[in-house]
């Protein structure tokens, strides 16, 4: 049974040097990487797919590009420009991939599903299609598993020889991972890495058109606000874990110079009445009066304009049917305020900094 493996791999690459001169992509032949972005909503899938993309580059194979996740994949192009990922690393649209490459490079017979599993976990344990999303994912990929293997490998540098070793890619053309290649929250080296996401034309142009029809392009203060009932739920007993790494609280528990700061109640969840403090604040610093609100739930325009009456504010909230879409709104604000503990405000955040556009957080000593 070996012999008649290695002997299909053998073809297979054979193949791949005979049609490569065919196809609309070059044949990358240090191998491929791919994964599901199967974890949370958009600001963790983005966490996560920064963290994947920095390991393509450390283990040296070209990206496939994961489509993000919500009801159905929504291909990375759609929101994102992929050409300026490859800035970075050399990266291929997932979708581009099956079409062009995965009947030559990845033919059914070599599609491998990797997961993390314990030493003494069998490979049984890798069910990389039980559950949704990640049966839904791969299905739309039209991505079949032949077999699985387990690993026990970190996604440092100090584990590539590793990978490279265990995992060849004359063997092992795709490394298919059940899920990111990365932490959560990001690893703070990797924000950075925001900077080769930019927002697609159709994206762009949406947002210019919200921005002429609430503001008439006039400046504004973006602000996100996290009140769901989950959300609340998330943070009642925050204080409890005595945490600086909850959620996406690093990214501004990171900027305080005291290692006792840790997580609490009001930087989770802040009060009504502290998310209009600091609103006024910055209203009365930058004598912006236009408002704009990205919310999962209440968006507090009552509120705000009767506590900011004597302002003269103008209050928006879209509610968009894609949350991509309030990102970007936040994104170009003149001056945002998000929350510390939300992935969803790391985005916005990250985006920010790249154009060295200010930033707040509620509860925080900003």
């Amino acid at each position: 049974m070996k012999i008649l493996v290695y002997v299909s791999i053998l073809f297979c690459v054979f193949s791949v040097k005979i049609q490569a001169e065919k196809l609309n992509y070059e044949i990358d032949p240090n191998g491929y990487i791919t994964f599901c972005l199967c974890m949370g909503r958009l600001g963790n899938q983005v966490e996560h797919f920064l963290g994947g993309l920095a390991f393509a580059k450390l283990i040296n194979r070209t990206l496939i590009v994961p489509p993000w996740r919500t009801y159905k994949n929504i291909p990375y192009s759609e929101w994102f420009q992929i050409d300026t990922l490859r800035s970075y690393h050399r990266v291929i649209d997932a979708q581009d991939f099956m079409r062009e490459l995965a009947p030559t490079v990845w033919p059914p017979e070599l599609r491998i599903g990797f997961c993390w599993l314990r030493p003494e976990q069998p490979k049984s344990d890798c069910k990389m299609k039980e559950g949704n999303p990640f049966g839904p994912f791969w299905n739309e990929l039209n991505v079949e598993f032949a077999d699985t293997v387990g690993y026990h490998l970190n996604y440092d540098e100090y584990s590539i020889n590793q990978w490279k070793q265990t995992f060849p890619p004359d063997r092992y053309p795709v490394i298919a991972l059940k899920g990111a290649p990365a932490s959560f929250p990001m690893d703070a080296k990797h924000r950075y890495l925001q900077k080769y996401m930019n927002w697609s034309d159709v994206i762009i142009d949406e947002v210019r058109h919200h921005q002429q029809n609430l503001f008439n392009n006039q400046s504004y203060i973006g602000i996100h606000l996290r009140n769901d009932v989950d959300w609340q739920k998330a943070c009642d007993n925050v204080e409890s874990y005595r945490s600086r790494s909850y959620m996406a609280a690093p990214q501004c528990l990171d900027l305080s110079p005291s290692p006792t700061d840790y997580v609490t109640k009001k930087l989770c969840y802040p009060s009504d009445g502290e998310i209009l403090r600091l609103l006024k604040n910055v209203i009365l610093r930058t004598r912006i009066h236009h408002i704009y609100v990205a919310t999962d739930r209440r968006p507090m325009i009552r509120e705000i304009e009767e506590h900011l009456s004597a302002q003269r504010v103008h209050v928006k909230h879209l509610d968009p049917h894609l949350p991509i879409i309030d990102v970007v709104m936040l994104a170009h604000a003149n001056y945002f305020i998000g929350n510390c503990v939300s992935s969803f405000t790391s985005i916005v955040k990250r985006a920010r900094d790249v154009q060295n556009l200010p930033s707040a957080f509620w509860g925080f000593n900003n």
